[in-house]
């Protein structure tokens, strides 16, 4: 009867109708292999099977279908539960089963060619179905953007029972057959091309934008936040003004649980109020979509790995040299099965943090929850994942699909456009392009970008680059050919433990008193280390008063240098006048204010130092004449 009771308040209050279960569940009353929400119950989710795949498109030929699932069968332990639906679809679907709607009665592999070149036509289009403003329905023809994919898919199939038939006659020799598509035909490298450049002028389009949106979602979470506090601090029933902005906090005639509601005021000294806005709703999409926008552009990883960061994914290293400790982030195995490590910067570390501080309940822990997998469509084992949120008295893990939808506001809301001039559409995936490009353009190896990448072979590293044109790539590619065919093959491998460490070392060497050097990695110093005079330099924010304390000790010896007539050709004192077009002067000048700028390029001498006329350069003979006593002048003529 408590359990009924309860499950009748938060009915009431949340509309949740699962609270029983999960009340249940952490009762101990189910057994410890019960699933943790009852969601794992729905219909239409957990794996096929693959007989159950072909199935669905309702194949009429026994010995063809059961052929597709023995085929399937096969390859099943090399591919994953996405890969494998996808080969279904196009065999027994895309394939089949449009050959017995156009053929009825067809029951052999060995197609003749008019209609293995009827089947082909038809792959290369697709009708879809659209209603139009009207309400009336329109099919809609389009070429079939994964055409030769697809045919590549057929091939196979063929090729595979041509060589399962040389090594089991008895099974899968009936069944061999010449295949109805050639290789040219399923040859994509000229598709690809086109998909490639594609790719690349979308990342280039998207490249120089990406900081107009970072600090659009900057602005957007800090002004959720700001409205909410302020609307949290005023009574029901009153107005509050904040950040330009004058709401009004109705009363409501029933508690809504933790959600804040808010009104404008159209007129403030009418009242006219207009439509409320959910503010708590407001700062959850603020955040969220600033969170992720934040983790995609300084990680590069895909959306499923992000969606699976939990709290277990930071850890720590200690770096051998040094014993620094080293913040990590473990990314799980996901599209290539194989986990990674990526350094964690300290602008990554600062939204991580806040993300935990979000999730975090009352007793400062991150709350388990199980996450449904839709691409394996499994449920896993719950994890404190961090992006995670709260429904009714239930938390939920994040799904790719709400991440989308919060990107897209927080795109609608910067405003961008694109070369068309329309809205700006941003997916997961041009993060990690852009991370890429942006990595390798600053200096990093391809082959380090790889590893953070997480990617099987180099190639796919160099197809995420958007910066060099297909010439440039081309030759350099048949450049490192030739080199590797005259240097030994010990080179060109994996980076050791030692390499690695190497290019994390050049990170903590690039620190120095007044800033931070910015050389690419493996780079000589140009300047021999006069780091004031390099354009190289950073200057730390910090660092301030000593630059500004090194600049009056130039501005005072150039004054006295010019009062003394040391001014000489090959004097350090004329050097010390590039001080101020050098990287140090131009860094003060981001530090300080527009109004403190114009002070700094003052090269003539402070108001207490006495002014000479301008006079020629001496020579040695005559400078020393002009500093020494006469009669040690005199003396040193003997000399």
């Amino acid at each position: 009867m408590d359990i009924l009771e309860a499950q009748d308040v938060t009915h009431a209050a949340t509309g949740d109708r699962t609270a029983f279960y999960r009340l249940l569940h952490r009762a101990g009353v189910f057994p410890p292999d019960a699933p943790s929400t009852i969601r794992a119950f729905t219909a239409g989710q957990g794996q096929l099977s693959v007989a159950e795949m072909i199935d669905r498109y309702e194949i009429a030929c026994k010995p063809v279908r059961d052929l597709l699932v023995d085929n399937l069968c096969e390859r099943q332990p090399a591919l994953d539960y996405t890969s494998l639906s996808a080969v279904s679809r196009v065999l027994g679907s895309l394939f089949w089963r449009n050959l017995e709607t156009h053929h009825p009665g067809i029951n052999s592999l060995r197609l003749p060619a008019e209609v293995a070149s009827a089947w082909k036509t038809r792959h290369r289009t697709k009708t879809t179905t659209t209603r139009s403003p009207d309400g009336s329905t329109v099919s809609v023809t389009s070429p079939r953007e994964s055409a030769r994919s697809d045919l590549a898919t057929v091939r196979a199939f063929y090729l595979d029972l041509a060589q399962w038939a040389a090594e089991d006659p008895a099974r899968w020799g009936p069944w061999a057959a010449p295949s109805p598509v050639t290789s040219a035909e399923a040859n994509q490298k000229k598709h690809q091309r086109r998909v490639k450049a594609k790719i690349d002028q979308r990342t280039r389009e998207r490249l120089p934008v990406l900081p107009l949106l970072v600090s659009a979602s900057q602005r957007n979470r800090l002004q959720a936040a700001a409205v909410l506090a302020a609307a949290r601090q005023a009574e029901p029933g009153t107005v509050f003004s904040v950040d330009g902005q004058t709401l009004f906090r109705p009363v409501l005639k029933s508690a809504s649980g933790a959600k804040i509601w808010a009104q404008e005021l159209e007129a403030p000294r009418t009242a006219v109020r207009a439509a409320r806005r959910d503010l708590t709703h407001e700062d959850h999409t603020a955040f969220w979509a600033w969170a992720a926008i934040e983790v995609l552009r300084h990680t590069g990883i895909r959306i499923e790995e992000l969606c699976e960061l939990s709290h277990h994914s930071l850890i720590q290293y200690r770096l051998p040299t040094t014993g620094e400790l080293v913040p990590l982030l473990q990314i799980a195995p996901s599209k290539t099965d194989q986990e990674r490590l990526i350094l964690v910067t300290p602008e990554l570390a600062d939204v991580l943090s806040r993300i935990m501080m979000r999730v975090r309940d009352s007793n400062g822990i991150v709350a388990s929850v199980a996450a449904y997998d839709p691409h394996e469509r499994v449920w896993n084992p719950p994890m404190p994942l961090l992006f995670q949120h709260r429904i009714g008295i239930e938390n939920r893990a994040m799904h790719p699909t709400c991440l989308l939808k919060y990107l897209g506001q927080a795109l609608a809301s910067a405003g961008l456009t694109d070369a068309s001039g329309e809205p700006l559409t941003m997916q997961p995936h041009d993060f990690r392009r852009i991370f890429i490009t942006d990595a390798v353009m600053n200096g990093m190896p391809p082959h380090i970008a790889q590893l953070v990448a997480g990617h099987r072979v180099i190639d796919t590293t160099m197809g995420y680059l958007a910066v060099y044109p297909r010439e440039v790539i081309e030759a350099h590619r048949a450049f490192i050919a030739r080199r590797r065919a005259t240097r030994p093959g010990e080179e060109y491998r994996t980076p050791t433990d030692e390499e690695w460490d190497s290019f994390l070392g050049h990170f903590e060497r690039r620190k120095l008193s007044i800033g931070t050097c910015d050389r690419a990695f493996s780079t000589p110093c140009t300047h021999e280390h006069a780091c004031l005079r390099c354009p190289m330099l950073r200057p730390d924010p910090a660092e301030r008063p000593r630059l500004v304390e090194i600049r009056d000790n130039l501005i005072d010896r150039i004054a006295e240098a010019k009062r003394e007539g040391w001014l000489f050709t090959g004097s350090k004192y004329v050097g010390s006048e590039v001080f101020f077009t050098g990287s140090a002067f131009s860094g003060l000048k981001s530090i300080l204010a527009p109004e403190n700028v114009e002070p700094l390029k003052r090269t003539s001498p402070p108001e207490n130092v006495e002014r000479t006329k301008e006079t020629t350069p001496l020579s040695y003979s005559e400078l020393v004449k002009k500093t020494l006593p006469p009669e040690n002048f005199e003396r040193l003529k003997y000399t």
